[in-house]
């Protein structure tokens, strides 16, 4: 049976294709594709293209990124299809639910869950790990000094009744966490494989119930320093041990990583990504056996400047049987690395990604057809009323949160954020238990709280910020009695009016060029402006956020959050 799994599936994944390769077809696959390239379409030689038919091939396709996004309701979509930070994508289908992974390094709680069932609007569901400190205590709220370490790529697989998450962790090693359901709760992280260097697993169960682990160790080889050895080990029959006496380097070249192993009719097909002179680029070598020999294949070309290389993601195949591939862009701007959706193609028995150009291979698509038409179009950003005694998912805190400083229940309807001391005074880096968002990049971005300041005190300091390789805030500071607004930028402070009254509206508000301002408002209708443009950055492999803090080098007061807004445009 035809599979494409690692600790994968005993469930309809949708990976069948067409059983016969042989030369008749062979010449016909050349032929339709010679077709294809002479009109500027990428047709399939056979069923398991992704051919569409010509008529449907109507509208104009961009060739570079544009301000639209996501799905454009007429039944295609434009790339980005996640226009923010949701690096690292693996998705598996199970059934007509599409499921997607993505990194969170020093965020918690940590590896979020996304659901689809056209691959183009998606929902965050849940996350896979609860406690970073569980797995590395300077990800916690006492340290935070781990930026952009934490939870790096994994794979999502779907196996005996149970989802299958194996994710790195550049510090730790490999873990692994399962769950009955894709939205949690999660196993407690177990730790699979040990060391530092290790990153971008995937698990692989073949048809004999052999249990295999893919995975990167990036840590220096020989002269090369940026020659990464890609590992092929066994696991126990329970998945949770690397067994002894088998690892085989089944691939070495620079910056190899990405890696995710498929089986499609009898064939293993080992996915990369590796560094070549144009950039970092999706490769894909396969085997008739996973002790090799192994041939390799480009599957895109990148333009780092117009298309920001897609390279790491996941291979998956619909109910129409046509095929995708989801990827991050690896070059993050201010946003992160956003997610694309491309089609793919099966030439030769290579999945190419995107359009085919002359040479044989992909290339970036932002305009295409919807995988599954009809369904409504959904927003990632989310606004939040805290009427739920539990966190919506698309919360993120910077760090483990001190679970005992924020509470939903002590005030129903409200979020309510105790003070605490900055682990370090006058570094706002190091202001603890921040509640993020992702910064998404759309042409009009506003994200709007409404606060009750009457729990505040002395020395107390509260507002949203932006933050990534820099910062910047709209705070309110109480001294006494007074309470008295402030813009900082990266530590520059602009001065603003005193507060009267215990209620305020702080709105922040940016473009597709990453240029945002700050202002406020008492009554909620009436906003003005407060400080300069402030220009939105990318940093430690993430993008922007913003997030809600309160802080008091004294300790003592605390925040009410009664609402937040969050609204982008198509």
């Amino acid at each position: 049976m035809s599979t494409i799994n690692a600790i994968n599936s005993d469930v309809q994944t949708g990976i069948e294709v067409s059983k016969a390769f042989s030369l008749q077809h062979a010449f016909m696959a050349l032929a339709t594709i010679m077709l294809a390239v002479a009109s500027g379409l990428s047709q399939s030689s056979h069923s398991i293209s992704n051919s569409t038919p010509n008529s449907e091939k109507s509208f104009a396709k961009p060739h570079a990124l544009t301000e639209k996004w996501g799905d454009q309701g007429d039944g295609t979509y434009v790339n980005p299809i996640l226009p923010g930070d949701f690096s690292d994508p693996d998705v598996i289908r199970v059934g007509d639910a599409v499921y997607m992974i993505s990194s969170t390094m020093q965020y918690s709680p940590g590896m979020a869950v996304l659901e689809s069932r056209d691959m183009v609007n998606w929902k965050i569901i849940g996350h896979v790990v609860q406690d970073l400190s569980a797995i590395d205590r300077a990800l916690n709220w006492d340290r935070m000094n781990r930026p952009g370490r934490g939870i790096w790529a994994g794979s999502i697989r779907f196996q005996s009744g149970r989802f299958w998450v194996y994710f790195g962790t550049p510090d730790q090693g490999i873990y692994v966490s399962t769950a009955e359901k894709p939205a949690g709760p999660w196993s407690a992280p177990h730790l699979v494989l040990a060391g530092t260097g290790w990153d971008d697993p995937c698990s692989f169960r073949d048809d004999d119930g052999q249990n295999y682990l893919v995975t990167t160790h990036f840590s220096a080889q020989g002269a090369i320093q940026t020659t990464y050895n890609i590992h092929l080990l066994k696991l126990s029959s329970d998945g949770l041990e690397v067994l002894h006496g088998y690892d085989h380097v089944i691939h070495r070249s620079e910056g190899s990583e990405a890696n995710k192993l498929y089986k499609v009719n009898e064939l293993y097909y080992h996915y990369y990504s590796e560094v070549k002179p144009e950039g970092r680029v999706p490769m894909m070598e396969r085997s008739k056996s996973l002790d090799g020999p192994w041939e390799s294949q480009q599957l895109m070309h990148v333009h780092g400047a117009l298309d920001k290389e897609p390279n790491q993601g996941g291979l998956i195949q619909m109910p129409s049987d046509k095929w995708y591939f989801v990827s991050h862009q690896g070059k993050g701007d201010w946003e992160g690395r956003a997610t694309v959706l491309l089609p793919v193609t099966w030439v030769q028995g290579w999945p190419i990604i995107g359009e085919i150009g002359p040479d044989g291979i992909g290339n970036m698509i932002w305009h295409d057809w919807k995988p599954v038409d009809g369904l409504p179009r959904r927003d990632i950003a989310t606004s939040d009323e805290f009427s739920s005694p539990e966190l919506q998912p698309a919360w993120e805190w910077n760090y483990q949160p001190n679970a005992a400083m924020w509470s939903l229940r002590e005030r129903p309807g409200y979020l309510r954020l105790y003070a605490l001391p900055p682990l370090r005074v006058g570094h706002s880096t190091s202001i603890r238990n921040v509640i993020t968002q992702r910064s998404l990049r759309t042409s009009s971005n506003q994200f709007t709280v409404k606060l009750d300041l009457a729990g505040m005190t002395t020395g107390q300091e509260s507002g949203i910020t932006h933050f990534a390789k820099s910062r910047a805030a709209i705070t309110v500071v109480q001294s006494g009695a007074i309470r008295k607004l402030s813009v900082a930028v990266n530590g520059v402070r602009t001065a603003g009016p005193t507060v009267d009254g215990t209620t305020l509206w702080l709105r922040s508000d940016w473009d597709f060029a990453g240029r945002s301002h700050f202002s406020f408002s008492t009554d909620g209708l009436t906003y003005r402006r407060l400080g300069g443009n402030y220009r939105m950055t990318w940093g430690d492999y993430r993008g922007d956020r913003i997030g809600i803090f309160t802080s008091n080098a004294s300790g003592g007061g605390y925040l009410d959050v009664d609402l937040v807004r969050y609204e982008t445009a198509r």
